[in-house]
């Protein structure tokens, strides 16, 4: 027969043999009721011991300070939200006012600047009508340009590294960061050829990086697609 003492010394009780004991004996404590309140934990915020009640209301404690920052953080989300809605809904009020339909694009430009303080704005479009040809923003892009701007299902966000299209700009060796946005008509999506870009650059590294939300930046795309489709 088998001593129990060698049983016990070959296999000795593991802290997860405690743990699963306890897990699975809940009336471990209302037997011991003395352990709970003798019971002893580091705080984390010092080497002083505390009781087990005490570390479970500094547990709480900082469970409800991370929420409160969460709920802080999706307010602040929140009221950037309707603030950058509210300026849509004004540019896209203003992209209905009456003008002169040549200067639009200009216009377009400039208003973005002023509602979205994005320091510099440029845009080019292809296959204008013949009475806008001469404009600016009409002047002859590349076919890689035209090719890109069609392939983009998405605005495209990131660090300036020498596109084309930043040369449109008015200080392009300032240019850092910047937002290409694909203009398109009608509701085909990507499957639409482009018929324009625009550019929305700044010298802030971080103000258009690639892991940014473009939701509102396409929205952007729409209106100005839109208001763009009648120049051709």
């Amino acid at each position: 027969m088998s001593n129990p003492l060698n049983q016990a010394l070959a296999n000795p009780i593991t802290e997860d043999d405690i743990a699963n004991y306890l897990a699975n004996t809940p009336d471990f404590f209302l037997r011991h009721a003395e352990l709970l309140a003798a019971v002893q934990l580091t705080s984390p915020h010092g080497n002083r011991a505390v009781s087990l009640q005490e570390r479970q209301a500094e547990m709480l404690r900082e469970k409800i300070k991370l929420l409160e920052q969460r709920i802080m953080e999706m307010m602040r989300n929140g009221n950037d939200n309707v603030i950058l809605s509210n300026k849509i809904l004004r540019w896209a009020g203003s992209l209905l006012q009456d003008g002169e339909l040549s200067q639009l694009p200009k216009q377009m430009a400039r208003d973005i600047e002023l509602q979205f303080a994005v320091p510099q704005v440029g845009l080019r479009l292809w296959d204008v009508d013949a009475a806008y040809a001469d404009e600016p923003y009409a002047h002859p892009v590349s076919e890689d340009v035209k090719l890109f701007a069609s392939s983009l299902t998405e605005p495209f966000c990131g660090l300036n590294t020498g596109f084309e299209s930043v040369s449109w700009l008015d200080s392009p060796q300032a240019i850092t960061s910047l937002a290409l946005i694909p203009l398109r008509l009608g509701t085909g999506g990507a499957n639409t050829p482009a018929f324009g870009l625009l550019v929305l650059a700044s010298s802030d590294a971080q103000r258009f990086t690639s892991g940014m939300g473009t939701d509102f930046l396409a929205r952007i795309g729409e209106l100005a697609s839109a208001a763009l489709s009648r120049l051709r």
